[in-house]
């Protein structure tokens, strides 16, 4: 398997989660299970073994904006810091999906804040938060 097969892979399970949680929002296997337990913890599995396999003979480190940079040039490594983001932005949409369903906020309402958690992360997270507190009152 090369960076880019892989890479493939779990974009295309991602993409598949997301379409899940915004047509399916309401089957409990696919918010308690699929998107917020089995997926994450194959991307877990994922980038544990990517790291164990790349990290001790990497270059860079988190130091400095270099270092990141200079420890991204390994395809391996920038390919785990993706996983990692793929795996907690879809943490944080099933949580959108699952706490709005609990808030009674119409799913539909929901939709453009998931598609921004998967395309931005924290922008659609705030996006869902400010949601949030338009429709419950509750804070930010």
């Amino acid at each position: 398997m090369t960076p880019e097969g892989l890479y493939a892979a779990v974009n295309g399970l991602t993409v598949v989660c997301w379409i899940l949680l915004a047509v399916l929002p309401n089957r409990r296997w696919v918010t308690d299970t699929v998107t917020s337990l089995a997926v994450p913890a194959l991307f877990a599995v994922a980038y544990s073994g990517l790291i164990a396999a790349r990290w001790a003979g990497a270059s860079g480190g988190f130091s400095t904006l270099a270092d990141v940079s200079a420890l991204f040039q390994d395809p391996w490594l920038l390919l785990a810091g993706w996983i990692h983001y793929l795996a907690f932005d879809l943490l944080i949409g099933s949580w959108e999906v699952r706490d709005a369903r609990e808030q009674r906020i119409p799913h539909l309402l929901v939709v453009p804040c998931l598609f921004f958690t998967f395309m931005f992360g924290p922008l659609g997270w705030l996006l869902y938060r400010t949601l949030r507190w338009a429709r419950t009152g509750a804070a930010i």
